[in-house]
C-alpha cells in the first residue's frame, strides 16, 4: 500500500506542479483582465440574479436551481476538511492563496457559465447537455474533439473515483466515527481490517440515501438540493460566525500569520522559497477541489438553466464561487486558526475532519461532543449534496462519451453508488490524492477551451450589457 500510496503522491506532483499552477492563475488573471474585473464590478448585479429566475429561459431546471446542483457539487467536504487539510499540510498561508485563487476563479467560473450556455445543445423534449465538451467541440471546431472527449473522460474518473464519491462518504463516515465511537471501541472485521460499526453504518445509509435521490435524475437532484443547500450554507456560516466571535481577539494574529506564512516569511531563510511553493500548491489545490473553478464541472449544471442569455448565467455561475470559497472556506480557515486546533493538528498530527473537529470541540463554551454532532451534520450534508451534483456531473460526461446510451447510464449510477459505499474503506490520504489527480487532468483540457474562446467571452459580454444599458433585455 505504501508504494501505491507514494505512486499516487509522485503523479500528483507531478499534475500540480508549478505548470498547472501558472495555468490556473494565469487563466483566471488572464479573464480577469480581459473582462475588466467583471467578478468585482457586477458581483452586485450577480448577487441579484442568484434568486431571480428567468421568466421565458429554456431548460431543464430554473437558474437558481442549476447553481444549487453546482453548488451542491462545490460546498463539500472541501470547505471543512479539505482547508483544514490544506492549512495543515500547507501552512496558514495555504489559505490565503486559495482566496486569491478564487478571486480570479470568479472570472473563470463567469467565462464556463457564458460558453456552458452559448454552446449547449437543447433537444426536442428540453433535455438540455451542455458543459466543456460541447463549447470545446462547437467552439474550437470538429478537430478538437479528442480534447473534448479526454475532458469527458476526466470528469467520469473524477465523480466515480474521487472529488464526488470517495472523499464525500469517506468525510462522513470519519464525522460519525469521532462522534459516536471515537474510541473505536465497537468494530466489525471487515476486507481484514477492523473498522467501527459507525463507519459501516455511515456508508450503508447513505449509499442508500443517493440512490434514492440520483435515480430520479437532474429534476430530483435540483429539488433536493434546492432546499439542503442554502439551509447547510447559512446554517455552517451561523457556526463559524460564533467561533470568530467568541474569539475575535486572536483574529488579528491569525490574519498575520496567514499573510506572513503565504509569502514564507515565517521561514528560514533558505527555505522561504520552498514554504512559499508549498503554501501555494496546497492552497490552490484545494482551492479548486472546494470551488471548483477551472475545473468545467460547474458549466455542466449551468447548461441545465432555464435561460436565454450566457452572460446572465455566467454572472450568477461566479456566485457559486464567491460563496463557496471567500465566505465559507475563508471562515473555516479562520476558525482553525483562532481556536489553536492548528497547533494542536501540527503537535499531535491530526488530519482531515479531526482538525476541524477540534475547533468545533474548542471554539464555543459547549463540550466537545456537541462541537462534534454540529459538525458531523454539517459535514453530512455538505458531503450529500456534492455526491448528488458530482453524479449528475459525470453522468452527462457519460451522456456525451456514449452518445446517450440508456444502458451504460444505468451501469454507471450503480457503479457510483457502489463507490460511495467502498468509500469509507480507503485510507484518507490516497483519497485526497487521487481526488487532485483528476481535478487536475480535468483542468487542463478547460482551461485550454477558456483561453482558446476568451474572444467569444468579451464579445458576448459587451452585447450583454450593451443590451442591459439600452433597457433591450425585456
Amino acid at each position: 500500500m505504501k508504494q501505491f500510496t507514494d505512486l499516487l503522491v509522485s503523479i500528483d506532483d507531478v499534475v500540480w506542479g508549478v505548470p498547472m499552477i501558472i495555468l490556473i492563475m494565469g487563466t483566471g488573471l488572464f479573464l480577469t483582465a480581459r473582462l475588466g474585473i467583471l467578478q468585482f464590478r457586477r458581483l452586485g448585479l450577480a448577487l441579484r440574479y442568484m434568486v431571480k429566475n428567468e421568466a421565458d429561459g429554456e431548460g431543464e431546471v430554473t437558474s437558481f436551481g442549476a447553481l444549487c446542483t453546482a453548488m451542491a457539487a462545490t460546498i463539500g467536504t472541501g470547505n471543512i476538511v479539505g482547508v483544514a487539510t490544506a492549512v495543515v499540510a500547507g501552512g496558514p498561508g495555504a489559505l490565503f492563496w486559495m482566496i486569491i485563487a478564487a478571486c480570479f476563479g470568479m472570472a473563470t467560473k463567469y467565462s464556463e457559465g457564458v460558453l456552458s450556455i452559448k454552446y449547449r445543445v437543447l433537444k426536442e423534449d428540453g433535455h438540455a447537455l451542455g458543459g466543456p465538451f460541447y463549447y470545446i467541440e462547437r467552439g474550437m471546431g470538429k478537430n478538437w474533439k479528442w480534447l473534448a472527449k479526454l475532458f469527458a473522460i476526466f470528469g467520469m474518473g473524477a465523480g466515480l473515483l474521487g472529488i464526488g464519491t470517495i472523499t464525500q462518504v469517506n468525510g462522513i463516515a470519519s464525522a460519525a466515527q469521532s462522534f459516536f465511537d471515537p474510541n473505536n471501541e465497537n468494530t466489525v472485521a471487515l476486507f481484514g481490517r477492523d473498522y467501527s460499526i459507525a463507519i459501516v453504518a455511515a456508508a450503508v445509509i447513505v449509499a442508500v440515501i443517493t440512490a434514492l435521490v440520483v435515480i430520479g435524475g437532474i429534476q430530483r437532484i435540483a429539488s433536493v438540493t434546492t432546499i439542503i443547500v442554502p439551509f447547510m450554507a447559512i446554517a455552517y456560516v451561523v457556526v463559524c460566525v460564533s467561533i470568530l466571535i467568541a474569539n475575535i481577539t486572536r483574529i488579528p494574529d491569525a490574519v498575520v500569520e496567514v499573510v506572513s506564512s503565504a509569502f514564507g516569511l515565517r521561514a528560514a531563510a533558505g527555505g522561504a522559497l520552498g514554504a512559499l511553493m508549498i503554501a501555494m500548491q496546497k492552497g490552490v489545490a484545494r482551492g479548486i477541489f472546494s470551488n471548483e473553478a477551472g475545473l468545467g464541472s460547474a458549466p455542466i449544471a449551468a447548461a441545465a438553466a432555464q435561460t436565454k442569455e450566457p452572460v446572465r448565467q455566467g454572472l450568477i455561475s461566479m456566485t457559486g464561487t464567491f460563496i463557496d470559497t471567500i465566505v465559507i472556506c475563508t471562515m473555516t480557515g479562520l476558525t482553525v486558526m483562532v481556536t489553536g486546533a492548528y497547533d494542536v493538528a501540527v503537535e499531535k498530527g491530526l488530519e482531515g475532519v479531526q482538525v476541524t473537529a477540534v475547533a468545533f470541540g474548542q471554539g464555543l463554551p459547549w463540550s466537545a461532543q456537541a462541537g462534534s454532532f454540529v459538525l458531523m451534520m454539517c459535514l453530512a450534508f455538505f458531503a450529500f449534496t456534492t455526491i448528488l451534483g458530482w453524479d449528475y456531473y459525470s453522468e452527462r460526461c457519460l451522456e456525451y462519451l456514449s452518445g446517450g446510451s440508456k444502458g451504460a447510464l444505468t451501469v454507471y449510477r450503480w457503479l457510483y453508488i457502489l463507490a460511495v459505499l467502498a468509500g469509507p474503506f480507503i485510507t484518507v490520504s490516497a483519497v485526497w490524492t487521487i481526488a487532485d489527480i483528476f481535478n487536475g487532468l480535468m483542468a487542463i483540457p478547460n482551461l485550454i477551451a477558456l483561453l482558446a474562446l476568451n474572444g467569444i467571452i468579451v464579445a458576448e459580454t459587451r452585447s450583454y450589457f450593451k443590451r442591459l444599458n439600452e433597457n433591450r433585455l425585456g
